[in-house]
C-alpha cells in the first residue's frame, strides 16, 4: 500500500516593529502637539531634509572641520613609517614573571613538591599560551622544571638558583 503523505506549508509573515513603537502610545508622541502647524517645527526655510551635512563622517575636512578638530584632534594623517608586509604572528610574545609561576599549577603543587625533595613539578608554559619568563619577584626554596621558548637571563639564574632548570621548546 502506498503511503500518501500531506505537507501543509504556512507562510509565517513577521512585521519588524521599531522598539519605541511597541512601547510608546501614538498620543504621547512628539509630533501629536504638531498637528495643523505645517513645517511641524523643521522650519520653512531650511526644511527637513534627509542627509543635508552628508551622511556618516562626511565634510570632516571641509563644512565639520571644527568639529573634528575640536572633538578629534589627530584623527587625519599618518605618523611613522610604513611596514610593508606586517606579520604580527612575529611580535606575539606572551610573557609572565617568575613570581606567577607557581600560581599556573593547580593548587596543592607546590605544598606536595615541598615534601618530595627527589622529584620536581614540571610546567609547560607554551600550553598554556605563554611563552616567555621575565625574572621580576621571587621564587620559593623548591625546584621547578620550567618550558619555554625563551629565558630571560634573570629568570634564568633564579630558578637554577633554587635547583630548579630550564628546558627551551619550540
Amino acid at each position: 500500500p502506498a503511503f500518501v503523505v500531506k505537507i501543509r506549508i504556512v507562510s509565517l509573515a513577521f512585521e519588524v516593529v521599531g522598539a519605541a513603537d511597541r512601547i510608546m502610545p501614538t498620543r504621547l508622541h512628539k509630533n501629536r502637539k504638531k498637528r495643523g502647524h505645517v513645517s511641524a517645527g523643521h522650519g520653512r526655510i531650511g526644511k527637513h531634509r534627509s542627509h543635508p551635512g552628508g551622511r556618516g563622517n562626511a565634510g570632516g575636512q571641509h563644512h565639520h572641520r571644527t568639529l573634528m578638530d575640536k572633538y578629534h584632534p589627530g584623527y587625519f594623517g599618518k605618523v611613522g613609517m610604513r611596514q610593508y608586509h606586517m606579520l604580527r604572528n612575529r611580535e606575539y610574545c606572551p610573557t609572565v614573571n617568575i613570581d606567577k609561576l607557581w600560581s599556573l599549577f593547580p593548587e596543592g603543587t607546590l605544598e606536595a613538591a615541598q615534601e618530595q625533595k627527589d622529584k620536581a613539578p614540571v610546567l609547560d608554559l607554551p600550553k598554556l599560551g605563554l611563552f616567555k619568563v621575565l625574572g621580576k619577584g621571587r621564587l620559593p626554596q623548591v625546584p621547578i622544571i620550567v618550558k619555554a621558548k625563551f629565558f630571560s637571563k634573570d629568570a634564568e639564574k633564579k630558578i637554577k638558583a633554587v635547583g630548579g632548570a630550564c628546558l627551551l621548546t619550540s
